[in-house]
């Protein structure tokens, strides 16, 4: 029996952090050998908050150091297909179809996309934002994808994708798009450093996957904590606390945990302690992406011939999607009969004019 698949990526915005692992790339790496991964360098994407020039010239660098992050964390090029959106045409085409199936005032509901346009200070919603999700939709649907993980901002997404394969298969009488389940991580949304949003490279709260010790230590030193906690002897707030959180999604010593926690409500440890056991805990994690993200970084051309191999991947998967779409559609008959008329007049002109020249 064939494995299901998933679909699932991220913009080429630069390097990714610890809100990026456990909103959705944990759940990618536990999940490669039981679907068939399909993870999408969604450069087209950033055109709807970064269409400079200068932006676009920064796009293969980044989805080199995405593709280098993804490998540290544990993905399998020979298990998963790892493609550039750009090079695969047939997104636009199926992108365009399914903008026809659903309404300005369905897009105007989906909630992240005036927060996008808010994080990018934009004082007009551009087209191509509003329509983000339908070219998302497409993005999942190419594959035949069954299962999206995402972080929260994109759950709605997927259920615009899932309305999308549902209208498109009822109105054309075929079954050609599953309808898509999504999948959250364990940490939906990390809060950032801040404390104040979730964690983003753009707001300036975010832990990378690569940053090296010194750097998390440092991090993690000026977080965020209880603002009412203004001294050490002081009971603190655990819940919500951006210092415990972290703690409980990257500390594996539950000891250790629950006994900072417990002292920290009673008053009886300081932040700075409770973070430097955290700092302790992250770099413990990242250590072995670190030094796996230096050996791929080391191989040289290796990351482009994996982006290169499964975009080909991809790009034969798509022309099976959109010639089925097509042709359930009707649109691809269309084309065919006028080139066939146009091939039977040319083939008569032909013999008519061969017969002449005879005579």
């Amino acid at each position: 029996m064939a494995k299901k698949r998933i679909l699932t990526g991220d913009r080429p915005t630069g390097l990714l952090h610890l809100g990026h692992y456990v909103g959705s790339l944990a759940n990618r790496v536990r999940l490669q050998d039981e679907y068939e991964c399909f993870f999408i360098i969604a450069d087209l994407h950033t055109l709807t908050t970064k269409p400079s020039r200068e932006d676009i010239a920064c796009l293969a660098d980044n989805a080199r150091h995405m593709v280098l992050d993804y490998l540290a964390c544990g993905i399998d090029p020979a298990k998963s297909v790892i493609y550039l959106q750009s090079a695969v045409h047939e997104v636009c085409e199926l992108d365009l179809i399914f903008e026809m199936l659903v309404t300005v005032p369905r897009l105007n509901r989906v909630p992240s996309i005036k927060e996008m346009a808010r994080s990018a200070n934009l004082s007009e919603l551009p087209f191509g934002l509003l329509g983000y999700p339908v070219l998302q939709a497409a993005d999942i649907l190419l594959p035949r994808a069954h299962l999206v993980p995402v972080g929260k901002d994109n759950e709605s997404h997927v259920e615009l994708t899932r309305e999308i394969a549902r209208r498109f298969n009822s109105m054309y009488g075929a079954e050609i798009f599953p309808v898509p389940d999504v999948m959250l991580g364990e940490v939906p949304t990390l809060v950032g450093t801040d404390g104040a949003a979730k964690m983003s490279k753009s707001l300036g709260n975010a832990i990378m996957l690569c940053d090296d010790a010194k750097t998390v230590e440092k991090k993690v030193m000026s977080m965020y904590t209880d603002p009412n906690r203004v001294r050490s002897d002081i009971p603190g707030r655990v819940k919500g606390n951006p210092v415990f959180i972290y703690h409980d999604s990257f500390n594996p010593d539950r000891d250790e945990v629950d006994d900072l926690k417990s002292r920290y409500a009673k008053g009886k440890v300081g932040d700075v302690e409770v973070k430097q056991k955290l700092a302790k805990a992250l770099n413990a994690f990242l250590e072995p992406l670190r030094e796996r993200r230096a050996a791929y970084e080391g191989r040289r051309g290796y990351v482009d011939e994996i982006i290169y191999d499964g975009t080909q991947i991809m790009r034969a998967e798509a022309r099976k999607t959109l010639e089925a779409a097509t042709k359930a559609m009707g649109l691809s008959a269309v084309w065919n009969r006028i080139s066939r008329k146009a091939e039977e007049t040319k083939k008569k002109q032909a013999a008519a004019g061969g017969g002449g020249s005879g005579e």
